[in-house]
């Protein structure tokens, strides 16, 4: 099963790299990291900015683990066969659990329901993330933690305080979860070191190598209109409002919140529900709807991925509390497989059955073509979606950003992406907006090398 999960999540993530839909944020910053690291030294991101210490962004030195594998292949398919194999391994402690405490079918259907999951779709369909690294670990914590083994599943819950900064605070709950389950020392000990790792990630690590010397996201627990940052901590009763709305009813509005809760359950029939092991899910939950960032609310993208592992765990968990057995069981497990192979077609793994997955667009020629003619080692200001295409052998920024390096020797810019897909962040200008640069470029110094289907390559001159 996990063999045959790994070949799909591959697929998926391959297919879309080579038809050019992966971006740079966030392929492109993450094979910048692991480059980085490859090379010898510590992180950078040209797409977030002109030698841009990364380790300021976001704590994830498990990242460094990559790095063996990218020199035996330099470039993004290294990560994203990465990725692919952290998440179909997961899916071995999980099914091994359900099989060896609910019998073999249990094993097959709950394994197949958890590797075919919408939050684990969206991940693989989505670039690539460090959080690949906490899926593994999380399920193996977790089984450890559902059949007993409380000090193993505190030692594989210690590695995720290095796969990111706000994964302290899921070890802290898992560790209140091994103390009510009878280990109080190790539970609380556990806990102390969660907290304790997340305090110095984001008070200490994080300001010291970030350039304005603070965590980046605090901005994200702030009202939009607050101004983030000082401002919004300043704004006196205005801002605690804000936070005390944002803590509460926040949480559950609007609609978008409660549907992805919603689906996240579904496929255990919300039995996960009645599982302690569910309280681990808690603060990924709690930062991801109190966040100003509509993105977080949702289903798309890579922040499903830590969670579907205890949801999953949970599952198992409150079956195997219930005693569920026979006739019981079997109705439980078709219901999940219903209601997993409903979900399905709407996320990135359906494309596996899609003809427009398996042929490239002409327009994916000529790219390669013009991305040929850029020598390596060069530096480079390009759109999104071919920064992932360049970061392996040039250095490479985003196009029209305020913070890429200023006059690179070259310029490639698709002007054909549609006016819809301009507000990520990897596209900073509009179309009108990236018109006039371009205008300004040739008159300050670029020459024209070729422009065929909405591509423009541009050269400065010497």
């Amino acid at each position: 099963m996990a063999g045959t999960l790994f070949v799909m999540y591959t697929l998926v993530s391959l297919r879309l790299h080579q038809r050019m839909f992966t971006s740079s944020y966030d392929l492109g910053i993450f094979q910048q990291v692991v480059r980085s690291y490859a090379e010898g030294h510590l992180p950078v991101s040209e797409v977030k900015g002109q030698g841009f210490p990364v380790l300021g962004d976001h704590f994830s030195p498990v990242l460094a683990l990559v790095a063996p594998f990218y020199l035996v292949w330099r470039g993004a398919e290294t990560l994203l066969v990465v990725q692919a194999a952290l998440i179909a391994v997961s899916v071995v402690p999980l099914a091994l659990w359900a099989r060896r405490t609910l019998g073999t079918l249990a094993g097959a259907v709950i394994g197949a329901c958890y590797g075919l999951s919408w939050g684990i779709a969206s991940a693989v369909g989505y670039d690539f993330h460090e959080v690949a690294f906490a899926a593994p670990l999380l399920v193996l914590s977790l089984t450890a933690l559902g059949s007993g083994r409380l000090t193993a599943a505190c030692c594989w819950a210690l590695p995720l305080l290095l796969v990111k900064e706000d994964l302290g605070l899921t070890v802290c709950v898992l560790g209140l979860v091994v103390a009510r389950r009878g280990n109080r020392r190790l539970g609380v000990c556990t806990a102390v070191a969660g907290l304790v790792g997340t305090a110095v990630a984001l008070f200490v690590v994080l300001p010291a190598f970030n350039p304005s010397g603070s965590f980046a996201y605090w901005s994200l627990v702030q009202d939009p209109g607050a101004g983030g940052g000082q401002g919004a901590a300043a704004s006196g009763g205005g801002g605690l409002l804000d936070l005390l709305h944002q803590g509460t009813i926040g949480l559950v509005t609007p609609q978008a919140k409660v549907t992805t809760f919603a689906l996240l359950l579904a496929p255990t029939l919300f039995l996960a529900l009645r599982s302690p092991l569910l309280w681990v899910a808690l603060p990924t939950l709690v930062w991801r709807f109190a966040s100003s960032n509509q993105l977080h609310w949702g289903t798309g993208f890579h922040y499903s991925l830590v969670l579907m592992p205890v949801v999953f765990a949970a599952y198992v968990d409150a079956l195997v509390r219930r005693g569920t057995s026979g006739r019981g069981l079997r109705r439980h497990l078709a219901g999940s497989a219903v209601i997993t192979l409903m979900i399905l077609p709407s996320f990135p793994l359906f494309e596996l059955v899609q003809p427009d997955t398996w042929r490239d667009g002409p327009r994916v020629a000529v790219a390669r073509r013009l991305l040929a003619m850029i020598p390596d080692g060069a530096t480079v200001q390009a759109s999104d979606h071919l920064v992932p295409q360049l970061a392996d052998r040039t250095s490479v920024g985003l196009y029209g950003s305020a913070d890429a390096r200023p006059e690179p020797q070259w310029v490639m810019v698709d002007t054909w992406v549609p006016a819809g897909q301009r507000w990520w962040p990897g596209q900073p200008l509009g179309a009108e907006e990236e018109q006039q640069r371009l205008a300004a470029d040739l008159r300050s110094g670029y020459a024209m090398v070729d422009v065929q289907e909405g591509y423009v390559l541009l050269q400065r001159r010497k």
